[in-house]
């Protein structure tokens, strides 16, 4: 029952600031020590290698942390560290307030939305600012939810750490600049692998929670994705509410014609279509309890 407690203390606690304004949170932490790693170790001839040694002494040392955690006479640690490593209300709350801004002014809405995405957002239109708060819920719920919780079912706390410090690794230095193209490529390739069996559950799930009888188009489309695993969560998402994603956007000043996930899909999207995707997140975080509570009983 470890994980269905977590699962509710997260929905109903998500991130309490009075707590991470006082100590530092884990995720904090883990970020600290990539960056440490990266100044001190992504330098020489050899950077890759160096990349690749350095992601496997974060691994190791995050499952051993969570081996030695487990040998505790209490699960009560391992029910905190899960809560506190889960994100779904955190993320209903950061793509709810998208949408409550874009109710006020768009100026407000590209702030709102430029603290979740990386792309440009000071020429964004309203269509663009919810298509991409829509588009970074769908991949975040894999990131920060299903793919934690599958992590914690398949290897409990050391799968769960692992996973969370490769995936914190990958969003810090797993980018293709000339920087970490080479150091951060063993932290993107792991975090790939990783989140390939969760990113898959995830599409499967929307598709579940929004009742579309043909898997198909989500199938043709998701593949396609410059992502191998984000394009999961977003087809199912764009075809579970009927809208288009992805699309042209800019990143660093300069426009990529990516081309649109259900194309034929709404395209004048807004604060509604908001709405409607952050109940698409409640109804698949209720169907993996279901699941998680089912694997507890067995």
């Amino acid at each position: 029952m470890t994980l269905v407690i977590a699962m509710l203390l997260d929905a109903a606690l998500g991130e309490p600031r009075w707590l991470w304004n006082r100590v530092p949170h884990p995720a904090v932490l883990m970020g600290r020590l990539i960056g440490w790693c990266d100044a001190r170790f992504n330098r020489g001839d050899n950077k890759q290698l160096m990349g690749v040694m350095t992601l496997i002494g974060l691994c190791v040392s995050a499952g051993l942390s969570g081996w030695l955690i487990q040998l505790l006479p209490t699960n009560l640690l391992d029910i905190v560290i899960l809560a506190i490593l889960l994100a779904q209300k955190s993320l209903v709350e950061h793509v709810q307030a998208v949408g409550n801004a874009l109710r006020l002014s768009l100026g407000d809405a590209r702030k709102s939305v430029a603290m979740i995405v990386g792309r440009d957002t000071r020429t964004m239109d309203r269509p663009s600012v919810a298509r991409s708060a829509i588009e970074s819920a769908a991949e975040n719920l894999s990131d920060g939810v299903i793919a934690p919780i599958f992590w914690f079912a398949i290897a409990g706390l050391p799968g769960l750490l692992i996973y969370k410090i490769t995936n914190t690794a990958d969003s810090m230095i797993g980018y293709r600049t000339p920087k970490h193209e080479q150091f951060g490529w063993a932290a993107a390739r792991f975090d790939d692998l990783l989140n390939l069996i969760p990113a898959r559950l995830t599409a499967v799930l929307i598709w579940a929670v929004t009742t579309r009888p043909n898997p198909r188009p989500i199938l043709h489309e998701a593949p396609l994705h410059r992502s191998p695993n984000a394009g999961w969560p977003e087809a199912a998402m764009a075809h579970g509410l009927d809208i288009a994603l992805s699309g042209p956007r800019s990143y660093d000043g300069q426009m990529q014609d990516f081309p649109f996930v259900n194309g034929d899909g709404e395209r004048d999207l807004g604060a509604d279509d908001i709405d409607r995707t952050i109940g698409v997140l409640w109804k698949t975080w209720g169907a993996s309890l279901v699941m998680a509570l089912l694997l507890a009983l067995l």
